[in-house]
């Protein structure tokens, strides 16, 4: 909700300063998230009127003129299109300062001599409109400060309302809480009816009563739809965030954001026939004011003449019945919509309107007929006409039951001892009818109030008002003992700093994801939502390297080079063997992983190292570091989204927990990277488990170490040569004094056949006892050796 702050002091004007305003409005829960001004800081611009304009002697497209600044007559050189005698606009004095620093001086342009400058909305920083001088009011005074004519010292408020506070989505209700809170008078509204001044009326029949509850309107004949809307007015839309479009269109805005009441305008020229609320239809279409045609079905509710639907019901009107500059007649039209009839259905569509908003919360259903007797009386004042009678039919309002709020509940819960008097000054500054039944508080909620309906409603109404910021500070009373954190299992805390320790940033990202990107890269077995909040976060993720892709996609359209990110999360995958708990969902499994994304050089460029992409090792390494003595296993596998070539399934033990690799050739041309990432995902819940640390001697004799190069066929894997030379160790009676085992290289060439690699281990033998003899280090060896042979087939190079 953005709003003007002059609008809102128009109808309560408390002694506080503009950010007194804003603190004491969110801490009363209507969080102002942002307060800026009109315009941006500049002065020395006064209002002037060109008294003449003549053709530049030197130039086609400029023209000199004589402007009386109020302080004398000055001739300024100008080049807007619009400039001519008679009309009154901002001028630029020498000295002023403009946005941006700009410093006007006297200058010659092609000859002629320039004292100033005249104005553009956008040269004042206003709006983006240059296409020529902003033409001010005829009546504006002469000489007067620009600043002070236009209220540009006026601050903009923007609230981030929750959904419970339907009745502040109107300037007058933020208002009506600022009296509360501040005590000061708040301006009553009175809606005098307009006599009718002529019979017509439409007849309008509501089908579905579970849809409207209350449908008002009027026909109105004789409007001038050109008349220009008051400059006050298209003044106040423009600063609340609203285009001016035409006259009758913005009285309908106006009175939205002033009283929180969406309207809309039909042309009456173009209804054939009668009226109907009801429910659409399978197969009817509507093309809707923002040019979109959408397909309607019976959970969306209509408006509809005798031919064809004209409007979806409380969320924006159709371009057949659509007010234009040459309307004469118009249907004016005020309705109470149910807002469960009203929820959700703008989004089926992909966007949303500030009627459907408001709808959806619940809009006041008692004042119907009171606004469209105000929306009348702008309409006649502004474009003139007759109005008929009103028409009112009421099918159901909601019901407004007694509240009651015990004075001890309240205490209890609040935290402090608030007498009953305060309890009840809080309920008349907030025109909450309330009634004494014994130590009860019995309220009964304003027609316009739709979020109270329980006893701790209340209870936060008196709290709010009283204010949040003067509640103790109080310690738990409740034990709250230190739970023991198993040793065999680490926090995730840890792990998210080891990574962030190999230079890998954290990403928190939405665990709804585009369906073509999350099949692409998941199972394809995606959970689609039935609500999505935008049209490419439509499912529930399957893996966390969507996001992490998006993330990339976004730095690199910001010219980032290097990028190194991770995430934890859950992802969510069916599982009919899933049942309901107090951490799940019937039939869906949610899984948290651990997912990380390399792109870019190793290390930012520099003059000690050469420059290097990260490749698959790379990221191995990484992925290897955070399991500690629990070294993985990995085993070539084929992924749908990963380089054939340049993939892994992670195993620990004999466990599958994951994949790495390199993202696809096809998948990196179709989502335009320059180059492919190299990503992993494993499952959080073995990552997070660590082996229990046992004591061992340390041995005072030195190690032998022992390099074998070993022959054997290309297509056998790393892994398993290790694998094998671990479970010989484990078969052979000395293996014991084997401390370590690695592969330090890798060789194809001369030397070796065809389809023969040769790769070398390094073996470190230690004893804690006594010094290892050449013998018995040649027996181990050779029995090792001979072991792998006949195991894979290999030979000592």
């Amino acid at each position: 909700m953005k709003f003007p702050e002059r609008w809102l002091r128009s109808f309560c004007n408390p002694d506080w300063t503009t950010d007194q305003l804003a603190d004491r409005l969110t801490m009363a829960g209507l969080e102002v998230e942002e307060v800026g001004t009109v315009a941006p800081p500049f002065g020395g611009v006064v209002v002037a009127e060109v008294r003449s304009v003549a053709r530049h002697p030197d130039a086609d497209k400029l023209s000199v003129c004589e402007v009386d600044t109020g302080s004398g007559m000055r001739s300024i050189v100008c080049g807007a299109p619009n400039v001519r005698a008679g009309i009154r606009v901002p001028c630029a004095l020498p000295g002023a300062v403009l946005p941006g620093g700009f410093e006007i001086k006297p200058m010659k342009m092609r000859g002629v001599q320039s004292d100033g400058m005249l104005c553009s909305a956008r040269e004042l920083g206003l709006s983006e409109d240059h296409s020529g001088l902003l033409v001010l009011a005829p009546d504006a005074p002469i000489g007067r400060d620009i600043r002070e004519v236009l209220q540009l010292d006026d601050s903009v408020f923007l609230l981030k309302l929750t959904p419970n506070l339907a009745h502040c989505f109107g300037v007058y209700g933020i208002a009506r809480e600022v009296s509360a809170l501040s005590g000061a008078p708040l301006t009553e509204l009175a809606f005098p009816p307009v006599p009718p001044g002529i019979d017509d009326r439409l007849p309008v029949r509501i089908s579905a009563p579970d849809l409207c509850g209350r449908f008002s309107g009027r026909v109105i004949r004789g409007v001038n739809a050109k008349a220009p809307a008051p400059d006050w007015m298209k003044q106040r839309l423009e600063r609340a965030g609203q285009r001016s479009i035409s006259a009758l269109v913005d009285i309908s805005n106006y009175v939205m954001l002033e009283l929180a009441r969406p309207s809309h305008v039909f042309d009456l020229a173009k209804i054939h026939g009668s009226l109907e609320v009801r429910w659409g239809r399978a197969g009817e279409r509507l093309e809707l004011l923002n040019g979109q045609t959408i397909e309607l079905d019976e959970a969306v509710g209509v408006i509809a003449d005798q031919t064809q639907v004209e409007s979806l019901a409380g969320i924006m009107g159709g371009e057949s019945t659509a007010v234009s500059l040459d309307t004469t007649d118009i249907y004016l039209e005020a309705a109470f919509w149910w807002p469960q009839a009203i929820a959700g259905r703008a989004r089926r569509y992909n966007f949303s309107t500030d009627a459907a908003q408001r709808f959806e919360r619940g809009v006041d259903p008692a004042t119907t007929v009171a606004h469209i007797e105000y929306l009348t009386r702008l309409i006649l004042d502004i474009c003139g006409g007759q109005a008929g009678p009103v028409d009112d039919i009421v099918t159901g309002l909601p019901e407004r039951k007694p509240i009651a709020m015990r004075g001890t509940r309240a205490r209890k819960l609040i935290g402090v001892e608030l007498s009953d008097a305060e309890i009840e000054q809080a309920f008349a500054r907030l025109r909450l009818p309330c009634v004494r039944d014994g130590e009860r508080f019995v309220v009964t909620p304003p027609s316009y109030r739709f979020d109270l309906q329980i006893e701790e409603d209340l209870v936060e109404e008196v709290v709010r008002l009283w204010g949040y910021e003067r509640l103790p500070v109080r310690p738990p009373r409740a034990a709250s003992p230190m739970r023991a954190q198993p040793e065999g299992r680490r926090g995730l805390l840890a792990i998210k700093r080891a990574l962030a320790a190999r230079d890998y940033q954290e990403v928190i990202n939405y665990s709804f994801v585009g369906s073509e990107l999350d099949a692409l890269l998941g199972s394809g077995q995606a959970i689609p939502l039935l609500n999505p909040i935008a049209a490419q976060m439509d499912v529930m993720r399957t893996t966390l390297w969507g996001g992490l892709i998006e993330n990339l996609r976004a730095n690199l359209n910001r010219r980032a080079s290097r990028v190194r990110l991770f995430e934890a999360g859950a992802v969510f995958h069916r599982d009919p063997g899933t049942h309901a708990g107090p951490l799940t969902v019937e039939g869906i499994h949610q899984p948290r992983m651990l997912a990380a994304l390399a792109f870019g050089p190793v290390v930012d460029e520099q003059w000690g190292q050469a420059t290097r992409a990260a490749d698959f090792f790379d990221v191995k390494a990484d992925l290897q570091s955070l399991y500690g003595a629990r070294a993985p296993r990995f085993e070539r596998a084929e992924h749908p989204a990963l380089h054939p070539g340049r993939s892994a399934r992670v195993l620990v033990g004999e466990k599958a927990v994951g994949w790495i690799g390199s993202l696809h050739p096809a998948l990196q041309q179709r989502l335009e990277l320059p180059q492919a990432p190299v990503l992993f995902e494993v499952a959080m819940d073995v990552l997070v488990e660590r082996p229990v640390p046992v004591f061992q001697e340390v041995s005072r004799f030195p190690p032998v170490v022992r390099d074998l190069a070993l022959v054997l066929g290309e297509s056998i894997e790393a892994q398993r040569l290790l694998d094998e030379v671990r479970a010989a160790l484990a078969e052979i009676p000395s293996g014991t004094i084997v401390k370590n085992v690695r592969i330090f290289d890798e060789y194809r060439g001369k030397g070796l056949e065809n389809k023969e690699k040769s790769l070398a281990i390094r073996l470190w033998m230690q004893d804690t006892q006594r010094t290892l003899n050449d013998a018995e280090v040649a027996d181990l060896v050779g029995a090792l050796v001979d072991r792998i042979g006949r195991k894979l087939g290999a030979r000592l190079r």
